[in-house]
């Protein structure tokens, strides 16, 4: 099954958001930081599930998943956010309720992947696309 290009959107949080630079290594606290990656779907069962299982063995990040949903496996808390240099997440209208529910926060910068809930965990295409997605982001934002 091919893979349909998307763009990554990044959802603005306005002055709120965490500044992060460009490069890890544009502050000399950041030089040996490995960024904190949170990934969240709708209930954590597929979707972000998938992503914490491909890159739970990356050493360039620490990686999480989470849902938004009351009926998650693992509900997105407060701790995640806060632990969180980036998150991501499958669907804009979960962009919009992590940065409601937690707009009291010094919120990361949300990443939008545009995937659909239309895959089951593992999924090889749903792989691909988490690989290809997550990476670009990880490449433009932190250089890695």
């Amino acid at each position: 099954m091919a893979c349909k290009q998307v763009t990554i959107r990044t959802f603005i949080l306005g002055r709120s958001a965490k500044p992060w630079p460009l490069a890890a290594t544009d502050t000399p606290t950041m030089q040996n930081h490995r960024p904190n990656v949170l990934v969240i779907c709708g209930r954590n069962k597929k979707r972000s599930r998938t992503a914490e299982h491909i890159f739970k063995n990356d050493d360039r990040f620490s990686v999480r998943s989470a849902g938004i949903s009351p009926s998650s496996d693992r509900v997105v808390t407060e701790k995640d956010i806060n632990w969180a240099d980036i998150v991501f997440v499958m669907e804009r209208r979960q962009a919009s309720r992590i940065s409601s529910a937690f707009a009291h926060l010094d919120l990361p910068r949300i990443e939008v992947l545009d995937i659909d809930d239309v895959y089951e965990f593992m999924d090889e295409e749903l792989i691909d696309l988490l690989q290809d997605r997550i990476n670009g982001a990880l490449k433009l934002v932190f250089e890695i």
